[in-house]
């Protein structure tokens, strides 16, 4: 054997003998890391991460359940095949299919670069998921990428949204019944929001578009609270395009002063849309950039022409239901009409809302 041949195989044994002390190195310690995330919330394919206190940093990759979704993970979650329903600035909307349990969810992605990191998010997102009401659309998870994406999970309602109802002009939103029960559903939800906890909850972003429907037109309101999970910017963002749809409080300059007040008056401009049949900004018909839907209403009733407001189909539906209807559409109207105060003192609470709303329906 030649001196080169021995070295070379000298050389041969020394790599692969480290090849190995390498490789027993790195399993050694993808076992401990293993370990640790097992007992810290177990495996991601297992839902793992799930945390129910604590102020531990999150790993990587991480689901958080909420009641509801104590059956998902992350595999389903991430393999579900879906299609976009909406987009915003700060994300995306899916609708997505768990073929697990065959059942269709909506799932909320929101860019990394658009939300807080995830340890300082979390305790509202624990709050926002403890949320239940007939009248909001719960929460039941929020699983967390390796880049701190974020995809909420939420169910997903087929009827659609208020917007596509009274877009579509179908017989039922002409309907009272069906307007004085999407009235007290809507208020209901609010109510909830803020009186149904130690701490208020302000939606933020009220508005057609973000109010879901069952089969059975009940409403249920989304998006409550996102404002407090998406950074300044987004925030701001989002309140100039609700200032541009027309449901943003006159006063409301900036999205951490959102109040009970400036909900109300969101609230009242839902009200004044389905009442009248019409966008909350619209030139066309208010033949006026300076002017949106309650300052031309209230333009109305100082002239006496309240009638003027309701729809022809809307008028005849209530009148053919019920004689007492029309003066319900009327009531339902000046109430719509004070919540919608240039003065947030002047606004009525919410469970002045509700009780106006009980006796219109007596």
């Amino acid at each position: 054997m030649g001196k080169n041949q021995g070295v070379r195989i000298l050389l041969g044994l020394t790599f692969s003998f480290l090849s190995l002390l390498l490789l027993y190195a790195w399993y050694y310690c993808y076992r401990r890391r293993f370990s640790s995330r097992r007992s810290k919330g177990g495996s991601l394919e297992d839902g793992g991460g799930v945390r129910y206190g604590g102020e531990e940093e999150l790993q990587a990759e991480e689901l958080i359940k909420f009641a509801g979704g104590e059956s998902l993970t992350a595999h389903d979650i991430l393999d579900a095949p879906g299609e976009v329903v909406a987009k915003s600035g700060y994300g995306t909307l899916y609708r997505a299919s768990i073929q697990k349990s065959n059942s269709v969810v909506l799932l909320r992605f929101v860019r990394p670069d658009c939300v807080g990191r995830t340890e300082e998010v979390l305790p509202a997102v624990r709050t926002l998921g403890s949320v239940r009401h007939p009248n909001l659309v719960p929460m039941r998870a929020m699983y967390v990428g390796p880049k701190g994406e974020k995809l909420f999970v939420h169910p997903f309602y087929a009827a659609g949204t208020l917007a596509q109802l009274l877009r579509a002009g179908v017989a039922e939103s002409h309907r009272w019944d069906i307007i004085y029960k999407l009235s007290c559903g809507i208020a209901g939800g609010l109510d909830h929001l803020h009186n149904g906890y130690e701490k208020t909850i302000i939606h933020g972003n009220l508005k057609s578009n973000n109010i879901l429907l069952d089969a059975d037109f009940q409403p249920r309101l989304s998006d409550f609270g996102l404002h407090i999970i998406l950074n300044p910017a987004e925030t701001q963002e989002m309140l100039e395009a609700s200032a541009a749809q027309g449901y943003k409080a006159p006063e409301l300059m900036k999205m951490k002063d959102a109040s009970r007040e400036t909900d109300v008056y969101s609230l009242g401009v839902v009200l004044l849309e389905m009442l009248t049949q019409k966008d909350p900004i619209n030139n066309d018909f208010l033949q006026s950039k300076d002017l949106h839907l309650p300052s031309f209403l209230r333009i109305l009733v100082l002239e006496h022409k309240v009638s003027d407001v309701f729809t022809s189909e809307l008028l005849k539906e209530s009148i053919n239901q019920n004689s007492s209807n029309e003066d319900g559409l009327v009531m339902l109207f000046h109430l719509a009409v004070a919540c919608c105060s240039p003065s947030p003192t002047m606004r009525p609470d919410i469970k002045t809302v509700l009780g106006r709303l009980e006796d219109i329906g007596r």
